[in-house]
């Protein structure tokens, strides 16, 4: 009698109850992510993450890494590249990557399971970066010369503690970067899974100039986002191997997709 709610169907893959589990899951996991990163942040860690900035900058100025401030400089001279940027910068980590795995679970269904187990592993390695290594942006560290391109365009002081959104905001949220976390554990696998040449160069474009982005408006090193990627490594290859222990629903393109015909 109540078949018709695990089988599959055209719009969604594995049925509305397998639907509103994935979706539970991630916005539960997400929402964790987003309120635990936000209690990260007390007066007593704004000190070491000056001083972890500060460690930053001094490594890419040894390596020749220190490219933030050219490639702001950069975005400002030309006209309206600053608030394109700073406009991605707000959608890239939320509307983008959520549209992304809600395309993924529908129409590349076989591979979401390890897309989702990746996401939250980075999560968590996220958390845990947040604590160990809290780092100043380079938008607050004086001295670099560098504007806060966000809150240049939308006019909203990130400072400002009596809004609701400063209390899920830590300002010294910057290792690992997790806007190029994000955009590579969408743009890499959509960029495997498309069938057509243009959207495979756009997917596997999109870390890049979400790289960009984050040093454009000022939020993030360099090395912030190498330490995103990082993450994400391990990510990839926890979820890996648990597509081991279930490799029918965790492991990457493991399942064919449900056949139109077979499709009720």
């Amino acid at each position: 009698m109540l078949a018709f709610l695990t089988r599959p169907s055209r719009l969604l893959p594995n049925g509305p109850i397998d639907a509103a589990l994935q979706l539970v899951v991630v916005v539960i996991a997400y929402t964790l992510y987003q309120n635990t990163r936000g209690l990260i942040n007390d007066q007593l860690g704004a000190s070491q993450a000056f001083a972890n900035a500060d460690w930053i900058v001094s490594t890419e100025r040894l390596l020749h890494l220190d490219m933030e401030a050219g490639i702001q400089s950069f975005a400002r001279s030309v006209p309206g590249l600053s608030d394109a940027a700073s406009l991605m910068y707000l959608n890239a980590q939320f509307s983008v990557t959520f549209g992304a795995m809600i395309y993924i679970y529908l129409r590349h269904n076989e591979a979401f399971g390890f897309v989702r187990n990746m996401f939250i592993g980075a999560w968590t390695l996220a958390l845990i970066g947040y604590v160990l290594l809290p780092t100043a942006p380079p938008r607050l560290v004086p001295g670099l010369g560098i504007h806060d391109a966000v809150a240049e365009m939308t006019k909203v002081d990130p400072a400002d503690q009596t809004s609701t959104v400063s209390k899920l905001f830590n300002p010294y949220a910057a290792v690992p970067s997790m806007h190029v976390g994000f955009s590579l554990m969408i743009g890499i696998p959509l960029a495997r899974l498309s069938r057509h040449r243009v959207t495979k160069v756009f997917w596997s474009a999109y870390p890049v100039v979400v790289l960009f982005v984050v040093m454009a408006t000022g939020n993030h090193f360099f090395l912030d986002g190498v330490f995103g990627a990082l993450a994400v490594g391990i990510s990839a290859l926890v979820a890996r191997r648990l597509g081991q222990l279930r490799p029918h629903a965790w492991q990457f393109g493991a399942r064919e997709p449900v056949p139109e015909g077979a499709a009720s």
